[in-house]
């Protein structure tokens, strides 16, 4: 299904039109968020108003304006703009537009602005497709996607384009986009009184996450909840929203105290070997809204300030959550969450790292820049050999065990021990390890 659009032409009539498609920016003053992109000086704003185009491919979460700013880029080319869906259509569609682009290039010599919606859904042979016309400039490729491009498109379709990177909307956009609607009289909800309390635009907040069609879609589903013949007007309160979304909001702040007493009962749990306590604050936060990835970066933190070497797994485990909820996002994600806080909760516990790391930073802060000892410094030339840098120097494996007495610390800082194992999992393996070692190596001393 191929729908064409020229930037030039009329809206249509407004009735039944939703309200996030009414809301659709038309202009790059009107445009939230993306400042990345879109502040002054940046790529996408300076190739925008200097109008000369090239084919990009916008990759961001859903309702963070990819669709928005692909029309964008027609309208400020003054471009024919033509969108279809990968879902959809296929090669014998995209022939079709090419087609009808080098006719429209002959007869009228415009361009034609091809936006590709959910490219990542085209194979590698509708992909193929598109890659002499984008290469000759015959049509400019805008390409739409919610998956990596990296893995998804192929490759030379990717050297051909710029991919662009969109960020989930924050909270803040998420609420100025929401205050355009209510005050819009034309496009949006304030042709007639329309408030909304302050505890139902951050339950409204939680629930778009990060994404503008889900945020505005929803307003409108509470506005028709309202009664506008109060007389204050229509009023979204909380038991409003509620019900437009079908769920009850749980008190949480996300920048206040309850969002920090709860991350700190979270970790607390945790380094407590509790995993029931970890499983219900890690529930507390997440049907809060509270970012995933926010707690995933916890659980990171923890696998090395409260595990360490206690559990080499500890680590590899929390960076699997990550990835795993990368990859299926909210709510099948959430599990891989919940399994590494499980995991972090009834493994041995050791802070020997985080301790040894703090030591090793004061020494630092107090010593400054101590040399590097002549014997272990790289000579890869005759002039740094003959000031004496690597001389001395004995290799490990030129010797049984590959053990050999030597000194690697700064002669101020010469038998420093910072690393101090517990006899905990695996540390208690390291620890006998390194009292072999030091004792062999060292025999008086040991």
């Amino acid at each position: 299904m191929i729908l064409d659009l020229s930037p030039s032409e009329k809206t249509e009539s407004r009735e039944n039109v939703p309200l996030a498609e009414r809301m659709r920016p038309r202009r790059l003053e009107e445009f939230i968020g993306q400042n990345h992109l879109l502040g002054p000086g940046k790529f996408l704003r300076s190739m925008l108003e200097s109008g000369r185009i090239f084919s990009i491919l916008l990759w961001g979460p859903p309702g963070s304006g990819k669709t928005t700013l692909a029309r964008m880029v027609a309208l400020y080319a003054r471009a024919h703009f033509v969108q279809f869906s990968a879902v959809l259509s296929g090669v014998k569609e995209i022939r079709e537009v090419v087609k009808e682009a080098e006719e429209r290039l002959r007869v009228e010599n415009r361009k034609t602005i091809l936006f590709v919606d959910e490219i990542h859904r085209f194979n590698k042979a509708q992909q193929d497709a598109f890659l002499p016309h984008v290469e000759r400039g015959l049509i400019t490729l805008v390409g739409a996607t919610t998956e990596n491009p990296s893995f998804e498109i192929i490759a030379p379709l990717l050297s051909r384009t710029k991919v662009l990177v969109l960020k989930r909307l924050a909270a803040e956009d998420l609420g100025k986009i929401i205050d355009q609607a209510l005050t819009d009289p034309e496009r949006g909800l304030g042709h007639s009184p329309l408030t909304i309390d302050p505890e139902a635009l951050e339950l409204l907040k939680w629930k778009a996450d990060g994404d503008a069609r889900v945020a505005l879609n929803t307003l409108e589903q509470a506005q028709a909840l309202t009664n506008p013949e109060a007389p204050e007007g229509s009023r979204l309160t909380l038991a409003v929203m509620e019900e437009a979304i079908q769920k009850k909001a749980l008190p949480y702040d996300k920048d206040g105290e309850e969002h920090y007493n709860l991350i700190s009962a979270l970790h607390k749990s945790l380094r407590g070997s509790d995993p029931d306590a970890a499983l219900y604050w890690l529930a507390r936060m997440l049907t809060a809204g509270e970012d995933p990835l926010f707690i995933v970066r916890r659980l990171i933190r923890f696998a090395t300030e409260d595990v360490g070497l206690a559990d080499p797994q500890a680590l590899p485990q929390a960076l699997a959550a990550k990835e795993a909820y990368h990859f299926l996002g909210s709510p099948e994600g959430e599990l891989a969450l919940v399994q590494a806080a499980v995991y972090l909760a009834t493994t041995p516990k050791s802070n020997a790292l985080y301790r040894a790391y703090g030591a090793v930073r004061e020494d630092v802060e107090t010593f400054q820049s101590l040399p590097v000892p002549f014997h272990i410094r790289n000579a890869p030339t005759k002039l740094m050999q003959g000031l004496g840098y690597g001389r001395g120097y004995k290799y490990s494996h030129d010797y049984p065990e590959a053990l050999v007495p030597q000194e690697y610390l700064p002669e101020a800082l010469k038998g420093r021990n910072y690393y101090r194992p517990t006899d905990r999992g695996y540390e208690k393996t390291v620890g006998e390890r390194l009292a072999f070692w030091r004792k062999k190596l060292n025999p008086r001393k040991g």
